[in-house]
């Protein structure tokens, strides 16, 4: 081969066009790029109907009327005071609270009674709640009992301070924060920004066995190019494709009203983390030889590696959420450095092994 012939005819940027165009023909990958467009273009609107699975107590649900009764009827309807969205009604029976839960006049009926308590002498308090069943609303009214409940726990344990022996452990102060805000630095984007990475990695796999099992692999290398140099094109186009992708999704939040700041930082570290599962494939790819048993083990590794994470001082994801809201710490700077050294350390040794590699045996 000529050495003065143009970068743009190297052998390895030409496997990489090729690898990349053949995209377009894989259904399922086209699908799920689809689906991530469509959430990042429409995240604005998509963000509210998403946080409230997330975290139901995030949607309003109206006032929530409720019927108290019992012994401690009180005390509850003091903790439903608390509440923006609760109100209380005291009934004297029980027989009559669930009147008015039967005929709809209430929404929710709480019994709370004295009983004995089984830690030792005194008393404590037992709630017993009725809510409706089989509704979207049901599940709204559940979440502003637990709120009235949680109102409940925080008053007594007031109340009861100067009667024990020790005080209890403080609880956690009360954080005022958009459910909004939290769902989309901290669910959407990291999901986003690390979809493209694995899907890369997946169609190395694919790329690297069908090359094989087709035999047209062999073709590939009458060119005249070494194995290296095709596995290192195919990995390359793969490689490029998770971060333009995630430039796209942030370009698309951005244009939503959602601001993602530290670009530069996350692309290098969607970029290293897309090395890492595309040397991951390629490995696999041309161990095992066959597109089944390879994907089946490169799905379970990058679970077990991603859930395996946790155990990290920093997840991989919170990373990404500290950069995109501008609170990164030396442990977030650490990781994206940690994981541009394991990127370049592990695809280096993994030209090593297919350098090694007797083509002919392919």
């Amino acid at each position: 081969m000529s050495d003065d012939r143009p970068f743009w005819r190297d052998p390895r940027l030409v496997v990489a066009r090729r690898d990349v165009r053949s995209l377009s023909r894989e259904k399922t990958i086209v699908l799920a790029l689809l689906i991530q467009l469509f959430v990042a273009a429409f995240s604005s609107f998509l963000v509210v109907g998403l946080t409230s699975l997330y975290d139901p107590s995030s949607v309003s649900a109206g006032e929530v009327e409720l019927a108290v009764t019992g012994d401690a009827r009180d005390e509850l309807e003091a903790a439903a005071a608390q509440q923006e969205r609760a109100s209380a009604t005291v009934f004297e029976s029980e027989a009559a609270a669930q009147r008015a839960f039967e005929r709809r006049e209430v929404d929710a009926v709480l019994r709370g009674d004295y009983v004995p308590s089984a830690a030792g002498p005194g008393q404590r308090i037992g709630v017993t709640a009725t809510v409706p069943e089989g509704s979207i609303r049901s599940t709204l009214i559940v979440v502003e009992v637990r709120r009235v409940l949680s109102a409940l726990e925080r008053q007594e344990r007031v109340e009861r301070t100067a009667h024990l022996d020790q005080p209890p452990v403080p609880l956690p102060r009360s954080v005022s924060a958009s459910q909004y805000f939290g769902f989309t630095y901290t669910i959407l984007i990291p999901l986003l920004l690390f979809l493209p990475a694995f899907i890369s990695g997946s169609v190395v796999v694919d790329t690297v066995t069908e090359e094989i099992e087709r035999g047209t692999l062999e073709l590939l290398r009458v060119a005249p190019v070494s194995l290296l140099d095709i596995v290192d094109g195919k990995a390359l186009g793969m490689v490029l494709l998770a971060p333009a992708q995630a430039l796209l999704w942030v370009a698309l939040l951005s244009a939503n009203g959602i601001a993602v700041s530290n670009l530069g930082a996350i692309t290098l570290f969607v970029t290293a983390v897309a090395v890492v599962v595309v040397t991951l494939g390629v490995v696999l790819g041309i161990t095992l030889q066959r597109r089944r048993p390879a994907q089946l083990l490169y799905s379970v590794l990058t679970l077990v590696v991603f859930g395996g994470a946790v155990l990290l001082p920093e997840h991989p994801a919170t990373t990404v959420a500290k950069l995109a809201v501008d609170s990164p710490t030396l442990v977030t700077y650490g990781h994206v450095a940690g994981t541009v050294a394991v990127a370049v350390a592990g695809y280096a040794l993994a030209r090593v092994y297919v350098d090694r590699v007797a083509a002919e045996a392919l």
